[in-house]
């Protein structure tokens, strides 16, 4: 079961430590952006929407990473006081609760809007754009199932270690390597 988890980790690892440079892309586009706007007094539509492109990759295949590494925003004002198997059984039924159901069906959903994308290659957001709507569309489904596979890999993490009794194990006593 282990070595599954771990092949399910790695999905994630891989495209979240890929999707990282997203950000450095952005941050120097941006600037590009501002230089040509405001020294040259020139603009460009598509550079614009790069911006944008590249904040909606960055975020869509980051969170399965992020999911991974628990860099996730917690609202529970319980969680923290309870002890590792609490955390663990809180995470395990929200997991299987909420975060795989709410996953497919919004894969479900978005599915036929990528689809139909797909089909004519839709344009440009804006006029002058970059002409690959349907590339950006095509990230929903990619975050879908990033996030369905973390979410798979950290309810099979919680459930083995409830079944085992561990007590060490969480993100925050070390990580999330079995």
């Amino acid at each position: 079961m282990a070595g599954w988890i771990d092949r399910l980790d790695w999905i994630n690892r891989a495209v979240g430590l890929t999707a990282r440079w997203l950000a450095l892309a952005m941050v120097l586009l941006q600037f590009a952006v501002v230089l040509l706007r405001h020294v040259f007094g020139i603009s460009f539509v598509f550079l614009g929407e790069g911006v944008l492109y590249l904040h909606g990759a960055l975020f869509m295949l980051g969170a399965g990473y992020t999911l991974l590494v628990d860099g996730h925003v917690r609202v529970d004002i319980f969680y923290g006081r309870l002890s590792a198997r609490g955390r663990r059984a809180i995470d395990l039924a929200g997991g299987l609760a909420f975060l795989l159901p709410a996953t497919l069906v919004l894969l479900w959903y978005s599915w036929p809007s990528v689809r139909n994308s797909w089909a004519v290659l839709e344009g440009a957001i804006s006029v002058g754009g970059i002409p690959a709507a349907f590339l950006l569309k095509s990230l929903i489904p990619a975050f879908c199932v990033l996030l369905l596979v973390q979410g798979l890999a950290c309810a099979l993490r919680d459930a083995l270690r409830l079944a085992r009794g561990e007590v060490a194990g969480d993100a925050k006593d070390g990580g999330p390597a079995l």
